[in-house]
């Protein structure tokens, strides 16, 4: 394994190395302005949530790399601390890329991005009507990491309403991960792709306990057959079956596909011995 120190990189090599390494990341496409009234929309894919009560996101608009400059999105939360957060998917992931070009601070990024400006309900910044799902925030809080180049800014901010367009619901009327067709940022100039191609679901264990590998049959964990995430899906069965089971590998093969249809419970059926 190679081991890295990040003093042993520079700024830039830091950045690639992590970015790369550290991804899918959601993107905010956050929309702000500053005390006069210019209108600023830049994407950060340095964002997530971290609590639900009270909703809480952060972003970071980092100090740029290469002159240790700040963006005009901080700027304007410092004087205006509060921001609309757009979230990116597939429709508009070009738009969204423009508007990270780095125009003047009087030049309005949704005209040069083609997006389209309304109205938010509470705060001054514009809501981005071509997102799935806008959030409107108050900034509670702006956290400097530092004052070289590469510096992150956590803009620590609170939900304070959530606008859904309705196409994305389902029949409940929860948002549907299907239909959001989201975006991620990975290093360089990648993104990835959440469409119903690449989606997959894994049951988590909350309210029931797997068994764990620890308490696999010999004849399962030794299999030459078995990936690890096979193991993790019969490790994630809350009994082991009773009886003995088979080490012979074609059934063994059998039973992987069954388990890459996630039909975990005849799995372990033909997996005994007869």
């Amino acid at each position: 394994m190679k081991t890295i120190s990040p003093q042993d990189l520079n700024n830039f090599q830091l950045q690639t190395l992590l970015q790369t390494a550290i991804a899918p990341r959601p993107i905010a496409l956050a929309s702000t302005v500053d005390q006069q009234g210019n209108v600023n929309l830049s994407p950060f894919s340095f964002f997530n949530m971290f609590s639900s009560n009270p909703p809480i996101v952060i972003f970071s608009p980092a100090r740029r790399v290469r002159d240790n400059t700040t963006k005009h999105t901080l700027e304007n939360v410092l004087e205006v601390p509060e921001v609309v957060i757009g979230i990116v998917n597939y429709k508009i992931v070009q738009q969204i890329s423009l508007a990270s070009t780095e125009y003047e601070k009087e030049v309005n990024e949704f005209v040069k991005s083609g997006l389209t400006m309304q109205d938010a309900d509470l705060v001054k910044p514009k809501l981005i009507a071509e997102c799935p799902v806008n959030l409107e925030c108050k900034v509670i809080e702006i956290k400097h990491l530092g004052a070289e180049g590469g510096a992150g800014n956590l803009v620590i901010c609170e939900v304070i309403k959530i606008h859904v367009r309705e196409e994305y619901l389902n029949e409940d009327g929860n948002l549907d991960q299907k239909k959001l067709d989201l975006v991620a940022r990975l290093g360089g100039n990648w993104y990835s792709r959440n469409n119903e191609n690449n989606l997959f679901e894994v049951p988590k264990p909350l309210v029931t306990k797997g068994i764990g590998f620890d308490r696999l049959p010999d004849e399962i964990k030794f299999s030459i057959v078995f990936t690890g995430n096979d193991l993790g899906m019969l490790a994630n069965t809350e009994d082991l079956p009773e009886g003995n089971f088979t080490s012979d590998e074609e059934i063994h093969r059998e039973a992987q596909k069954l388990l890459h249809h996630n039909k975990i419970a005849e799995a372990w059926k033909i997996l005994k011995c007869n």
